[in-house]
């Protein structure tokens, strides 16, 4: 199966164990919190998330693969050349993740062909009523952090992601349950170590213990998931991130070992890295379609597209004025939205702060 995977793009296949009992605790308490914010789903299917045979009746087994997604032009030292874009308040910053393809439909295209090709060499051994089974990659009430690295992808870092010796966390994962019983793969210890720099370096302090990450206060969160208004007292703390959050993996030591990934799918799509907030400000919506079609960003829609780099255009006018900039925000403040309004107005009072003094 491993070599069907690399033909395929993935990193490595492994195999989960059914019984995440033990994961069931830390997910109640994550719940009870409240840290999954607005995500309902996350609580609507209750322990099925943990009980991978009562999510898919029928299931067996659960075949992890990781997939890598860093470009395929990725430089030697681009943790710190994403560093510098950070430091640049004018640059409207993307996550890396997101500034290729949709993953969603990568894997999940993938996976089902994986998947056919394991029905092929599994043929002559299958039980009478066939060969059953179904994919999913961050699409269902799935634990794919646990079952990845129950099955040897890696261990859970402090930032709750899953790290990997040879390649850091700068990968997605993907499932496939199956209704054929397959061995288990061994799992890997811990390697963190006394290491804190993921949770030092969150700029909003989201992650609050070891492997606990309150999503209410995650920058990912707030730029994609959250519908609403942003916290005003959260803003400031969000620098120039539009759309997601590497903060806490650019930081990570274990990312020196992060692995370009072999499809093009994951290169860079023109207009979404070393934009200034003014140009993208300006895209109306059907732009914003047109550039984002086929990108993980166009599901959050212009609105929080427009919410977003308010909030970032406003932590620029706080450090120096720019008129281009907010003659970029007064165009929307006739917007017909409550709260692309709202957002542009408080930018608008940073740059007014800023002149004040």
């Amino acid at each position: 199966m491993q070599a069907l995977g690399q033909t395929l793009g993935f990193s490595q296949i492994a195999v989960a164990p059914l019984d995440l009992s033990s994961a069931e605790p830390h997910l109640q308490h994550w719940l009870a919190q409240n840290f999954h914010g607005s995500m309902d789903y996350m609580a609507r299917h209750g322990l099925k998330r943990a009980r991978p045979a009562e999510l898919v009746p029928g299931t067996l087994s659960v075949l992890t693969a990781r997939m890598n997604y860093l470009p395929r032009d990725t430089a030697e030292g681009w943790q710190d050349a994403e560093w510098q874009r950070l430091r640049n308040p004018a640059e409207a910053v993307v996550s890396v993740y997101a500034r290729g393809r949709d993953y969603h439909k990568v894997l999940r295209n993938r996976l089902d062909t994986l998947a056919q090709q394991i029905d092929t060499l599994l043929i002559d051994t299958l039980k009478p009523n066939g060969f059953e089974y179904r994919a999913f990659t961050d699409s269902a009430p799935v634990m794919e952090a646990e079952l990845a690295t129950r099955s040897g992808q890696g261990w859970r870092g402090k930032h709750s992601l899953v790290l990997n010796r040879e390649a850091g966390s700068m990968f997605f994962l993907g499932e496939i349950f199956l209704n054929v019983a397959l061995p288990a793969s061994e799992s890997t210890s811990a390697h963190c170590g006394q290491c804190t720099a993921c949770m030092d370096v969150c700029p909003t302090q989201a992650i609050v213990a070891e492997g606990l990450v309150d999503a209410r206060r995650c920058i990912s969160y707030l730029t994609i998931e959250h519908e609403g208004s942003i916290d005003v007292a959260l803003r400031p703390l969000m620098g120039n991130h539009i759309y997601g959050c590497d903060d806490c993996q650019l930081i990570c030591p274990w990312n020196k070992f992060a692995q370009a990934s072999s499809l093009p799918d994951f290169d860079v799509r023109a207009g979404l890295v070393g934009q200034g907030m003014a140009r993208l400000l300006a895209w109306t919506e059907a732009e914003f379609l047109r550039y984002t079609e086929g990108s993980p960003i166009r599901r959050i829609g212009h609105v929080r597209w427009l919410r977003n780099l308010a909030v970032a255009a406003g932590n620029a006018l706080r450090q120096a004025d720019d008129a281009t900039l907010r003659q970029a925000l007064q165009v929307h403040l006739s917007h017909s939205s409550d709260v692309v309004r709202e957002h542009v107005q408080w930018a608008l009072a940073q740059s007014d702060r800023l002149r004040a003094v």
